[in-house]
């Protein structure tokens, strides 16, 4: 993408009402405005909030979002350029239960207050062979997410990472959380074939299963079990 195209859509996103973009200071050892407040002040109701953590260009978000009117749904991202074409697309479509929040994730205990939350999705999340604690299903994370998240909320974990599914497992054991699946291989298994959540594929997924990958699947409870 051009300098140009890139510059075009931060300039765009700043008309789009459905994406919220905190400045440091508003999330860096303070708590944001919105905190505790986004059922009321983004969605006007207070329906369920479900977030995708990394959600990149918001497919996920929008697709959950589509097929579960019901829900709220939140797509957590840093890359601006990104997140451009889920606004868009929320924005063109009407969609009243959709929002786009520009921010590192490091900083999401800032921006959602207890018993917010109540499902957290990672999709095809960077798996930092290197730096485990950066992973978004690592302990250091989830320490983060149970601050917020409803009891018996559910956190979600789709990848095609051998080595972030087996870590996240290890993680789940030794932390005493539940777990509620564990699938290796969710379209070999025919799984994902029986459950709307696992359907949506991404541009990356769809990628991955055509290099005849597998599709990992988490789901464990960290909190009110």
């Amino acid at each position: 993408m051009g300098r140009k195209d890139k510059a075009r859509r931060f300039a765009e996103n700043e008309t789009f009402e459905c994406l919220i973009q905190p400045s440091m200071e508003e999330v860096f050892h303070n708590d944001h405005p919105l905190k505790g407040h986004w059922g009321e002040r983004i969605f006007g109701n207070d329906h369920p909030i479900v977030l995708e953590l990394g959600c990149g260009k918001g497919e996920y978000t929008i697709a959950l979002a589509e097929k579960f009117p019901e829900n709220n749904y939140i797509g957590v991202d840093i890359k601006g350029a990104r997140l451009w074409k889920g606004a868009k697309y929320a924005t063109e479509h009407n969609l009243p239960n959709v929002a786009f929040l520009r921010t590192r994730i490091e900083f999401i205990d800032s921006l959602f207050g207890k018993d917010e939350v109540s499902q957290i999705w990672l999709t095809f999340s960077d798996p930092q062979p290197k730096k485990p604690n950066k992973r978004l299903s690592s302990k250091v994370f989830n320490n983060k997410y149970v601050t917020f998240m409803k009891e018996g909320g559910v956190v979600h974990l789709k990848t095609d990472s051998v080595l972030l599914h087996e870590s996240t497992l290890e993680v789940i054991e030794e932390n005493g959380y539940h777990l509620i699946e564990a699938d290796a291989d969710i379209y070999g298994s025919g799984r994902a074939d029986s459950d709307e959540l696992l359907q949506v594929k991404t541009f990356y997924e769809s990628q991955f299963l055509a290099k005849g990958m597998a599709i990992t699947y988490l789901r464990y409870q960290i909190n009110g079990f």
